[in-house]
């Protein structure tokens, strides 16, 4: 969502002392498809930093809407019925201070990308929850699965502790 005065293209900068001490300002997650790990991961990051982080996820390819990653989502309070997957080539802003990718097919793609400027690229291999067999149930727990680990990851990775009462 832009603000007043935001230049189209240009991440905003962030107010001095919002962003926790182990977290860059801007965070790209960048996956084959921008339909189940990346979003995961960039709606975990925005819940867990509410406007201390600016975060965006592409993917190689666009792919479709996930119902799966919706179901699984929403049991932690994350609404991914808007979320509309994008390429890296429909990025909009460019300047992201670290781009955590998922897949190995993104993460080649990101480094080609990123080749000419000072970005951080890290590498997180990560499960692929559509590849799941079985029942419904069954495949739940797979993308819960990588919902949780890539939580775990998030935490540690941006330094995030619990707060008092929360």
């Amino acid at each position: 969502m832009s603000e007043p005065g935001d230049v189209p293209g240009k991440i905003p900068d962030m107010v001095p002392g919002t962003a926790p001490s182990a977290a860059p300002g801007a965070v790209l997650f960048a996956c084959g498809m921008n339909a189940v790990r990346s979003p995961m991961a960039a709606a975990i990051l925005a819940k867990l930093f509410p406007g201390r982080v600016y975060v965006k996820s592409c993917g190689v390819r666009a792919g479709e809407p996930d119902p799966f990653v919706e179901a699984v989502m929403s049991e932690i309070g994350c609404d991914l019925a808007a979320h509309r997957p994008k390429t890296f080539e429909d990025l909009d802003e460019s300047g992201f201070d670290l781009v955590l990718t998922l897949a190995p097919e993104a993460h080649h793609k990101a480094l080609e990308m990123t080749r000419t400027d000072a970005v951080e690229v890290e590498y997180w291999p990560t499960p692929d929850p559509t590849l799941a067999t079985g029942s419904r149930d069954q495949i739940l727990d797979s993308y819960r699965a990588v919902r949780d680990l890539l939580m775990t990851r998030i935490k540690k990775r941006f330094g995030w502790t619990a707060t008092p009462g929360g």
